[in-house]
């Protein structure tokens, strides 16, 4: 078994986090340097990370997740954001292509028209669905990372939005897509894998 298989495999859910471990910023930046290379739509990098390691602030944002145990004892908290208007940021993203020549300032405009016009002709729906689809491709690259550095971690939907919204200050812009905790996971009772599909259950070929 390569390495990546053994990490999707052996990547789980943490439910509890051994107390007291603290994540190195340094460490949370090297993985984020490994996740700023993961797929977006148009290369637009609708996705936004706030790393929650302020012992204060994360005992608001366990009050705003249910007092789920799990934000409590996990070393940090990183609520995954989906930038609503990241096509916005196209000029910016593709300016370097168009002064190294990579391409033409024809082409550089012919994208932009066709990324702005494309965004804001299918309105608020699409922008936040593709703001929640992006984001959560790198938020799955943000959890393989981080196991390969040897931390834990676990997505979590069961969150107040609004008034995770106000404890963290977020912009309108952004829609929270999920937390994500982090920490190295506390084993003593930890239980088996859940059931998992056949391959045959979950896959088909040309049509359902």
């Amino acid at each position: 078994m390569g390495d990546f298989q053994n990490i999707v495999k052996t990547r789980r859910s943490a439910n509890k986090f051994v107390e007291g471990i603290e994540i190195p910023r340094a460490e949370v930046e090297d993985i984020f340097n490994v996740v700023k290379f993961g797929p977006s739509a148009f290369n637009l990098q609708h996705a936004h990370f706030l790393v929650v390691d302020d012992p204060e602030l994360k005992e608001r944002v366990y009050e705003a997740a249910f007092n789920q145990y799990k934000v409590k004892t996990a070393s940090a908290v990183v609520a995954v954001l989906g930038d609503t208007l990241a096509y916005q940021n196209a000029p910016h993203i593709y300016e370097g292509l168009r002064k190294l020549g990579v391409i033409s300032q024809d082409e550089f405009d012919e994208t932009i028209d066709m990324i702005t016009g494309m965004y804001e002709g299918n309105g608020p729906v699409f922008q936040r669905e593709e703001a929640i689809r992006n984001a959560s491709l790198a938020a799955m690259t943000f959890m393989l990372t981080a196991k390969d550095r040897g931390w834990d971690t676990c997505p979590m939907i069961g969150f107040v939005p609004d008034q995770l919204r106000e404890v963290l200050s977020i912009p309108e812009r952004y829609v929270p897509v999920m937390l994500i905790t982090i920490g190295k996971e506390d084993t003593t009772s930890l239980r088996p894998r859940g059931y998992r599909k056949p391959v045959g259950e979950f896959v088909s070929f040309n049509r359902i």
